[in-house]
């Protein structure tokens, strides 16, 4: 594990909140010279700290407004019934996140799809028909009043 101190520690809240800032801009707010701050932004990232940047979307804006979380627990627990669950899970649009998990289920899961009628669409239609699904549990996001996922 790579060591890192306090401005390092700046740096990756400052990123985390905007990781498109320039560099003469993000050096300003971590009290560095502009080229200090981009050799420790690349040692970060070369050291795999910082394994990417990536675009935050709005779900609502683009027509994804219900969100729910959903349990899914396997009637089986070897490794060919997670991998095929897995597997659609892949395929399916509607699931943004997908974590095997430990406890009374094997997995979590976010989807984002435009309403309740496409949520039971994907309950019935995906969830449904994949082998070895057990149990199915949701839990419908009402609102996010912290989200720092990037």
């Amino acid at each position: 594990m790579a060591k890192i101190d306090h401005i390092d520690e700046q740096i990756l809240r400052e990123l985390g909140r905007d990781g498109r800032i320039s560099n003469l801009a993000l050096a300003e707010k971590v009290g560095l010279s502009p080229s200090a701050c981009l050799r420790r932004v690349a040692t970060l990232e070369k050291t795999g700290i910082i394994a990417g940047y990536r675009a935050v979307m709005n779900p609502s804006a683009l027509g994804k407004g219900f969100v729910a979380y959903i349990t899914v627990g396997l009637n089986t627990h070897t490794k060919a019934a997670q991998q095929a669950f897995e597997q659609a899970m892949e395929s399916a649009s509607e699931v943004r996140e997908c974590h095997n998990i430990t406890g009374q289920v094997e997995y979590l899961l976010r989807v984002e799809v435009a309403d309740i009628a496409e949520y039971k669409r994907f309950h019935t239609d995906v969830l449904g028909t994949v082998e070895k699904v057990h149990a199915i549990t949701s839990y419908v996001v009402m609102g996010s009043p912290k989200d720092e996922r990037a």
